[in-house]
């Protein structure tokens, strides 16, 4: 990799062009040239790639197999929504090469320590800047690499901090001079103030210092002797100060950066949730249009759209099914101009991701379009490829009482057939209730959509699904006297919105007992998304977010399932799932035990923010607002003020607080953005997580792109309280 290797790169079957890929003395960079621009190079980092596939793993690949062989083929899939890079080398030894030494690459990065991350974070900036590639650099050098780390420094100031760095007084810093020279320049102020404060002699935290610090600021109640002894042995970087059970301003600076230190508490990352309850009582997280990777009119369809929502810890996809040439079923936006995909194909991407990030059922939420013939292929393909995988049978063989649990439908995927809101409800031929359930259950869930009157559903596909049928939604009263447990009703987002205005409490009491869908309305031709929030206020478990779309809504789904070992299910709280409580979530202050909370988050400052603007000289002013969404009478937004042009250590100590009446359903966005008075603000990063998940004190929160991946090493410092309400 280190000496380069000339491969192919395939966008298409006839888009096969060769480029010279190389491995950058830094191990952590490839660059590549190509003959687009002229004789331009590119490059991208070995951390934004996720995962390399060997072989024919990708559609593009796939499309030239009679081409090469698939052991010169792989794949390099990238983080976020950028598009998967498609490689063939030109042997299998110089595949495996590259495979193998990729994912040694990427297994090296995740085991970086938090300093290691930064060193190398501080080298990559030294080597951009190093512009004739001497390993120096001069004044005039680190005064253009301030303006592209987004600092608007005083020049005198620079200029002296520049001195103090160049030890060997050589008028230009040297790698390790230029580390030297960026310590001082992030000299954490607000953090040494913590320091001292909680420091006996102001130069370390004895273990007693540490421990009064865990109890007073950081609200650590139980065992904080054994925990500070931790911290010291775990992030100390001074055996000395090991030795002396103590803890230097070192120790408390990687301490305050780390996962420990971080605003989500470490202890609801794993599945630490109830996961024994029916499906009916669980938040699941749930993709609409699964196959669509743009817009709703022209966009492209691909196997990538279900791989990475699974990759995404989504637990029920949606198939858009229609009659194909050869006998074979496609998947598309019918009656539009995207592109198209073969069933089977879809059936063979679930099989192969569905359990990968969580173990828990996967639902196949099927819109099915096809005549019988084609309905009979679709269940040959679900038994054939999904085998032991698809949910076939209730699971102990005898007629249920209530819907299964995640935990009893581990690894299964289950069907479902949802029922259009809006047509004459077609003739069906069960041969037994249709249910829904998934996980090595796959569960399957069909959305019979005729296009002729009577068209019926093939018993084959119908012995598919088990656990859900699907009904048309009529009334709560109705259903209350009449739904079955199984049954399932589908309501546009706008249907949805009008009963959960009309009846929000009578919605909370219907969901506890069934499961409801709720999707996008088709007038959201950008594939936009509305915001889950009210939905999930009602209580509704299956709100299906388009995926592909960054912004609020998938911001709100990826905060809400952050949580809970990011598995796809998160347990309702307890009032949504007993039916006598009658939770209305416009009058939250009528449920018992209501208990509101006041939210206090003081910003204190931001660490290394991203550059918006590509023009050299622009610097971010940065502002950061909080959000909260939950119940109505909790939704509220605050901003700090804006500090101007210093995007790399702004300092506002700016406090902000709410009063959050469902404290349960609350989920906390905190967004950076750059000021502009003449124009609409830009975003600079955010991150979204669940209020029962936040950690009070002293916290880092480390930031995330609009597409949800980690922007290191940005960072907001803040410090919470949460207090509840006399």
């Amino acid at each position: 990799m280190l000496v380069g290797t000339v491969m192919r790169k395939i966008k298409s079957r006839t888009w096969k062009k060769q480029r010279y890929f190389k491995l950058q003395d830094d191990c952590m960079t490839i660059w590549y040239k190509s003959k687009k621009a002229g004789n331009a190079t590119s490059t991208f980092s070995v951390s934004d790639v996720e995962a390399v596939r060997e072989g024919h793993q990708s559609e593009v690949l796939l499309s030239i197999a009679d081409e090469f062989p698939p052991e010169r083929c792989f794949t390099l899939v990238f983080r976020s929504r950028r598009g998967n890079l498609d490689l063939v080398a030109e042997s299998a030894e110089e595949a495996q090469s590259w495979i193998r030494g990729m994912r040694k690459l990427i297994e090296n990065l995740e085991n970086m320590g938090e300093r290691e991350k930064l060193d190398q974070w501080i080298g990559d900036w030294f080597r951009k800047a190093d512009k004739n590639n001497d390993g120096r650099m001069n004044f005039r050098e680190v005064r253009d690499l301030l303006k592209m780390m987004n600092v608007d420094m005083n020049e005198h100031h620079a200029h002296r901090l520049f001195t103090m760095a160049d030890k060997s007084q050589s008028g230009t810093l040297e790698d390790d001079e230029f580390v030297l020279f960026y310590k001082m320049l992030t000299q954490r102020e607000d953090v040494l103030r913590v320091f001292q404060e909680y420091s006996g002699d102001g130069q370390k935290l004895s273990q007693n210092d540490l421990e009064d610090f865990l109890r007073e600021e950081q609200l650590e109640g139980s065992d904080t002797q054994q925990h500070a002894k931790q911290l010291i042995e775990r992030y100390e970087p001074s055996d000395t100060a090991k030795l002396l059970n103590a803890m230097t301003f070192d120790g408390f600076l990687m301490y305050l950066g780390s996962t420990e230190g971080s605003i989500f508490n470490p202890r609801r990352r794993g599945v630490y949730q109830d996961m024994s309850q029916p499906l009916c009582h669980y938040f699941i997280s749930s993709s609409h249009n699964t196959y669509l990777m743009e817009d709703q009119l022209r966009g492209q369809s691909s196997v990538e759209g279900y791989i990475r929502a699974l990759n995404r810890g989504c637990r029920c996809v949606e198939v858009d099914c229609w009659d194909g040439a050869n006998g074979e079923p496609i998947v598309y936006h019918g009656h539009t101009l995207t592109s198209k995909i073969l069933f089977k194909d879809v059936v063979s991407a679930v099989g192969k991701y569905a359990f990968k990030v969580s173990e828990y059922p996967v639902i196949l939420s099927i819109e099915n379009h096809c005549g019988v013939e084609q309905q009979r292929v679709m269940a040959q393909h679900l038994n054939h490829i999904l085998g032991d995988k698809l949910l076939k049978s209730t699971l102990d063989g005898k007629a249920p009482i209530r819907l299964p649990s995640p935990e009893r439908l581990f690894d299964r995927s289950t069907l479902y057939l949802p029922l259009p809101q809006s047509r004459r409800s077609p003739v069906f031929s069960f041969s037994s209730p249709t249910w829904f359930l998934g996980n090595s259950n796959v569960l399957v869930s069909c959305l019979f959509m005729p296009q002729k009157s009577k068209q019926r559903l093939s018993k084959e596909l119908s012995d598919c699904v088990v656990y859900c049928k699907s009904v048309h939604f009529s009334s709560f009263k109705h259903s209350r006297i009449h739904s079955k447990f199984y049954e399932v009703a589908s309501f546009t987002e706008s249907k949805a919105r009008k009963q959960l205005r009309e009846a929000g409490a009578e919605f909370v009491h219907h969901n506890s007992r069934q499961l409801t869908r709720v999707y996008p309305s088709g007038f959201r031709t950008d594939s936009s998304n509305f915001n889950p929030q009210e939905m999930w206020n009602v209580g509704c478990q299956i709100v299906a977010l388009n995926f592909q779309t960054a912004g609020e809504g998938m911001d709100l789904n990826d905060g809400l399932f952050s949580q809970n070992g990011h598995c796809g299910y998160v347990l309702k709280p307890s009032f949504m799932r007993e039916a006598e409580k009658r939770f209305d979530p416009e009058i939250p202050q009528k449920l018992d035990g209501y208990k509101p909370v006041t939210l206090s988050i003081q910003v204190i400052s931001g660490q290394q923010l991203p550059k918006v603007n590509i023009k050299e000289d622009s610097i971010v002013d940065p502002l950061v607002r909080v959000e909260i969404h939950g119940v109505p009478m909790d939704n509220a937004k605050q901003e700090t003020r804006y500090i101007e042009n210093n995007g790399f250590n702004p300092v506002w100590y700016d406090t902000l607080r709410f009063t959050i009446h469902a404290p349960g359903l609350a989920v906390v966005r905190f967004v950076v953005e750059d000021y502009d008075k003449t124009s609409k603000n830009d975003f600079v990063g955010q991150y979204t997580l669940p209020f029962s998940c936040m950690q009070q004190g002293y916290r880092h929160i480390h930031l995330l792109s609009r597409d949800g991946t980690v922007i290191p090493p940005s960072s907001l410092f803040v410090h919470i309280r949460i207090a509840g309400l006399e």
